[in-house]
C-alpha cells in the first residue's frame, strides 16, 4: 500500500477516534488492538474517553511493511495527552494491528510540566542524504545500547544540533527545563558522554516496526527497566550524583528517530510509567 492510501487509512482512524465512533474504521477479523501496552476489544479505552483529537499531527508511513504512524495529542476529560499511534493495514485495507500509547499526565509515576506540542520541520521534510534501512534500524538501536547501562560510550552517530523531545518537553538545550532537570541544558551526545543516565538498567523488548525511508524516521517501542537500587553514580567527569530513581518501575516508551546524513538529528517519544519488568503483548504474536 502506497503512503497516499496509508495516510487515508490513518485519516479515517483518527476522524473515527475524534467522533468516539469505532466502526467507522474497517477493521480485519483479527485485529491486534493495544493501549498502553494492553491488549484491548476494539472500542474501549480512548474510544469511550476522548473529547477531540488535538491540533499537534505528526505523521509518517512505511509502504514496505504497510504501516502508518503518528504523534499527536488527544483531549479527554482532566487534561490534554500527547499521543502515538501505529497502524498496519492488511491487504484488503483493513486495518489489522493497532497500538496507541497515550501519556495521562494524571495518571503517569512521572510528571512533565508545561507541556507544549509544536511541529518540527525537521521531521515533515525528506533526507537529503538517505541511508539504507538496516542501517536506520542500527542507529536507532545503537541509541538504546547508549542509553542502557549509560557509561559515557556513544554507540550511535548524532548530529552536533540533536534535540529530543519527550511528552511535550524538549528535554535537550532547554535553560528552562534545565532548572529543574539540569542536564536539559545539554545537547544529545553530551547527555550520554557524560553517564547522566546511569541508572537505565535495562533497554528491552525493543522493536522497529516502521521505518519511512523517504523522511528518515524510525518508529521504536521497548521498555527501559529500573531496579531503583542505584543510590548514586559518578560522571565521566568525576562528580558523584544521587540517583532520581529509587523504586523498581519501568518506562514503556514509544521513540522516533530521524535521521540524515547517517546521524540521529532529531529525536520524539512518548513513554509512560509501568509495572516493572512488564511484559510486552506485541512479543508473543
Amino acid at each position: 500500500m502506497d503512503r497516499s492510501a496509508l495516510y487515508g487509512v490513518l485519516d479515517s482512524y483518527l476522524e473515527a477516534l475524534d467522533a468516539k465512533q469505532p466502526d467507522r474504521v474497517s477493521w480485519a477479523a483479527d485485529v491486534h488492538n493495544s493501549e498502553n501496552n494492553v491488549m484491548l476489544e476494539v472500542g474501549d479505552g480512548l474510544w469511550g474517553t476522548i473529547d477531540r483529537v488535538g491540533d499537534y499531527k505528526l505523521r509518517f508511513a512505511d509502504p514496505q511493511t504497510s504501516q502508518v504512524g503518528y504523534f499527536g495529542t488527544v483531549h479527554e476529560p482532566i487534561e490534554e495527552s500527547a499521543f502515538t499511534l501505529r497502524l498496519k493495514v492488511n491487504a484488503q485495507g483493513q486495518v489489522c494491528e493497532s497500538e496507541m500509547v497515550v501519556v495521562r499526565q494524571s495518571d503517569s509515576g512521572i510528571k512533565f510540566e508545561n507541556c507544549r506540542y509544536w511541529d518540527k520541520p525537521i521531521l515533515n521534510t525528506n533526507v537529503e542524504a538517505p541511508v539504507e534501512r538496516a542501517e536506520m534500524i542500527h542507529l536507532s538501536n545503537g541509541y538504546f545500547d547508549t542509553l542502557q547501562l549509560n557509561d559515557g560510550t556513544i554507540h550511535t552517530k548524532f548530529h552536533p544540533d540533536c534535540n529530543r523531545v519527550e511528552n511535550g518537553v524538549q528535554t535537550t538545550r532547554n535553560p528552562e527545563f534545565a532548572k529543574i532537570v539540569p542536564v536539559s541544558a545539554l545537547g544529545c551526545e553530551e547527555q550520554f558522554r557524560m553517564g547522566n543516565y546511569r541508572y537505565d538498567d535495562r533497554l528491552r523488548a525493543r522493536r522497529f516496526p516502521l521505518v519511512d525511508e523517504e523522511r528518515g524516521l524510525v518508529l521504536a517501542f521497548g521498555f527501559i527497566d529500573h531496579s531503583g537500587r542505584l543510590a548514586e553514580y559518578q560522571l565521566t567527569d568525576g562528580r558523584t550524583v544521587k540517583s532520581p530513581v529509587r523504586r523498581p518501575h519501568s518506562f514503556y516508551i514509544s521513540e522516533l528517530f530521524k535521521i540524515d546524513h547517517g546521524m540521529i538529528c532529531q529525536i520524539e517519544a512518548n513513554f509512560i510509567t509501568v509495572p516493572y519488568n512488564m511484559p510486552s503483548p506485541w512479543d508473543a504474536l
